[in-house]
């Protein structure tokens, strides 16, 4: 049976069609109205045709109004005023009957075709479905599907087999909240949603399974952020076994620069990634995940500042940022910076100089540093005539970390950012454990991880030296993907979580499964997992999450649309065997 609503897509008609007749369906885009005649501007997935309306057919128009579908018969001619800016300019379509599929109030909650910008980010939320048919959000959701199959594809071409693990799974240590969901079959018993499928792609190598892959949805309870999705994102998680983490970045550095370069015109890094130690980029670039683009690099000045009278330097680690061209900028840009350091980063203060034509340091802390001073700074760093140097004083870590939100801001501010290009890079040994906030050892990174060095590190070094198989890719200053070499030795696992503050029977109770697999012949394995969501926000140029989501949650981690979370009848919580206490 042929279509009732379309014989022909809005955007697929050209001059080959002209005195055809044909039948087109779609949402009014705009309506011109001009007496006798009207000209609507009618629009489906594919693009917009103009649809001339005769005064014949004036009482059939009467309730239209932008963003009804309708269902239009006519005929194809060609326009004598055409539109260049659309495929379709050279034609229009005089209807001969219109029939109205679905009416739309008058008054919309905001323009849908509108940039945004000047919409309230929870009204568009509330009405996504009027949001999403803006043509640059609809188009970003058209490319993520177009990226999760080219996703697919690389995989695939590599040997991968793609296997769904649950969405119940059992409450697990690794790094975030879980989602718990109680079981009505077991009273006072929880299942949780997965914060990743860690134990699962690991029990599938000790299945015999070498290659898998899924487009995985990972929840996690944290805070949200811009390119943070709250509680719920996706990822392409993957795994190998009898593999190193050489076989991992070979699969990274195939199959994310080809996904890239099908979705962009931008210039795409391709492997070898540069590799760049924990350590080396917290001390140049203050983060773990460094922009590459910006070519400003930290440095260390500790040494210069020993034994100095100058209180804001005094037993501090001190870091530098030396800038080239800055013979324009006037006191306000450095007032800016301070007061952005002070403000967003937690610093205490920004300090700064300027070296003239003649390299001499002026404004700022000249005052404050003498001559022999000012000569290391010389020997030590690349400073030019018209440079500026900026200094980050506070305890060394600290100090990296605000030294980096300074490289950060003034990389954009100054405009030295790399265009249109996607600059990556591989952050490699990263520290086996951490303090916490308490004082007591934890995972830095992954659990799950195998130690550099292996048992012996464990039993031997100070576990805040030892360093693991573990590894990010980092993409234009987001991390977009993170993986390790798995330990898969019973013993050393044990050990591991020891280390940490976790008993053997800790262990079992928690890992049960996959403490038990390990005894049934484990190969060795690893793996990583990039993250589509924040790639896809990448790809689309976007520096929001939610902008390519097709039904993201707001800044709260509410869906206001659907209204979730809300709360439940008491029914339901009787039958899940829960009872609310709210604290006062």
């Amino acid at each position: 049976m042929a279509n009732e609503y379309r014989t022909h897509s809005c955007g697929e008609l050209r001059k080959t069609n002209i005195n055809q007749e044909v039948r087109l369906a779609g949402f009014v885009q705009k309506i011109r109205n001009l007496g006798k005649m009207q000209f609507i501007d009618l629009r489906d997935e594919a693009g917009i045709t103009q649809i001339v309306v005769n005064e014949d057919l004036s009482e059939k128009c009467k309730d239209i109004s932008n963003e009804c579908t309708l269902t239009v018969l006519g005929k194809v001619v060609e326009r004598s005023s055409k539109n260049e800016k659309i495929p379709t300019g050279d034609i229009e379509i005089i209807a001969s009957d219109i029939k109205v599929l679905g009416k739309c109030r008058s008054v919309l909650p905001f323009e849908i075709n509108s940039q945004n910008s000047n919409v309230r980010e929870d009204l568009r939320l509330e009405y996504r479905f009027l949001d999403l048919r803006n043509e640059k959000i609809h188009n970003n959701i058209r490319m993520r599907s177009k990226i999760l199959k080219d996703f697919r594809t690389e995989m695939d071409s590599l040997g991968f087999i793609e296997i769904q693990t649950p969405i119940l799974a059992n409450s697990s240590p690794e790094g975030a909240r879980d989602f718990l969901v109680p079981s009505r079959i077991h009273p006072g018993e929880f299942y949780a949603l997965p914060q990743a499928p860690q134990q699962f792609k690991q029990l599938l190598m000790v299945s015999g399974f070498e290659k898998y892959y899924q487009i995985a949805p990972c929840f996690r309870d944290e805070d949200p952020r811009a390119d943070r999705s709250p509680g719920e994102f996706y990822q392409l998680d993957f795994e190998m076994s009898f593999v190193g983490q050489e076989e991992v970045f070979k699969v990274l550095e195939t199959v994310v620069p080809n996904v890239f370069e099908k979705n962009t015109t931008w210039k795409v890094d391709r492997g070898p990634f540069i590799r760049i130690p924990y350590k080396e980029a917290m001390e140049k670039y203050g983060t773990d995940k460094p922009d590459l683009r910006n070519p400003l690099i930290i440095s260390d000045v500790t040494d210069v500042f020993e034994n100095t009278e100058f209180n804001a330097f005094k037993g501090k680690t001190v870091k530098v940022i030396v800038t080239k061209n800055m013979e324009d900028k006037p006191r306000k840009f450095f007032d800016m910076m301070s007061e952005y350091a002070v403000e967003e980063l937690g610093a205490k203060g920004l300090a700064w100089v300027k070296v003239d034509n003649d390299k001499n340091l002026t404004g700022g802390i000249s005052k404050f540093i003498d001559e022999s001073r000012k000569q290391k700074l010389f020997e030590k760093l690349e400073i030019n005539e018209n440079s500026a140097i900026f200094f980050i004083a506070d305890e060394f870590e600290k100090a990296q970390k605000i030294a980096g939100g300074v490289r950060i801001k003034l990389g954009t501010e100054l405009d030295l950012l790399e265009k249109e290009v996607y600059r990556f890079c591989l952050i490699i040994d990263f520290p086996m454990y951490e303090l916490s906030d308490e004082g007591t050892i934890d995972f830095n990174h992954n659990p799950f991880s195998m130690p550099q060095g292996g048992m012996d590190a464990l039993m031997n070094k100070d576990p805040l030296d030892i360093y693991a198989y573990q590894y990010d890719l980092v993409c234009n200053g987001y991390e977009v993907s993170s993986g390790a070499v798995r330990n898969h030795d019973q013993e050393i696992m044990i050990k591991a979580f020891e280390i940490a503050g976790y008993t053997e029977e800790d262990v079992k109770n928690k890992f049960g499964a996959l403490f038990n697999a390990f005894s049934y012949g484990t190969p060795p394995h690893a793996g990583a997992a990039p993250g589509i969501d924040r790639l896809i926000m990448l790809l689309a140029q976007e520096d929001n999450l939610r902008e390519v989501i097709a039904f993201p949650k707001n800044k709260k981690a509410r869906d206001v649309m659907m209204n979730a979370p809300s709360k439940v009848f008491d029914k339901q919580l009787k039958e899940a065997h829960i009872k609310i206490e709210l604290d006062d």
